[in-house]
């Protein structure tokens, strides 16, 4: 028997500060909230959201979550990648939210182009422009 995957189901990502990544997510990455949960017994919440209704990511608080080294070449998870329309147009939107992207790049392989940003907890973002 074999299986096959289907797609990504969802992206699990504990943040620090709930109140501000919340914010970031949705307020200046427009991300839909889909339900929000305070599960009182782990003192946590979750918020599930989506990206123009696909692929959920689920943004978790915890007490005291220790911090995770994540740049972009760190092991592990490298970043996330949001597809965009526009790279120069998303990334002047960040700026005037106080959020900065480094140098927008020409990817070499497909021609296409992005730049890193942070979420709040420094975990490096992609926007990747899509056409």
């Amino acid at each position: 028997m074999s299986f096959s995957l289907l797609g990504v189901h969802h992206i699990a990502i504990i943040c620090s500060d709930y109140a501000v990544s919340k914010a970031f997510y949705t307020e200046v990455l427009g991300l839909e909230t889909i339900r929000e949960v305070h599960r009182a017994e782990r003192a946590s919440y979750k918020l599930d959201l989506a990206v123009n209704g696909q692929c959920v990511i689920e943004l978790f608080s915890f007490p005291n979550p220790p911090p995770r080294p994540s740049r972009p070449e760190a092991q592990g998870l490298r970043h996330l990648a949001f597809a965009v329309a526009d790279v120069e147009a998303a990334s002047r939107h960040l700026a005037a939210h106080g959020v900065a992207c480094e140098p927008v790049r020409v990817d070499e392989c497909t021609g296409r182009r992005f730049t890193f940003f942070s979420d709040p907890d420094g975990l490096p973002l992609e926007l990747y422009e899509a056409s």
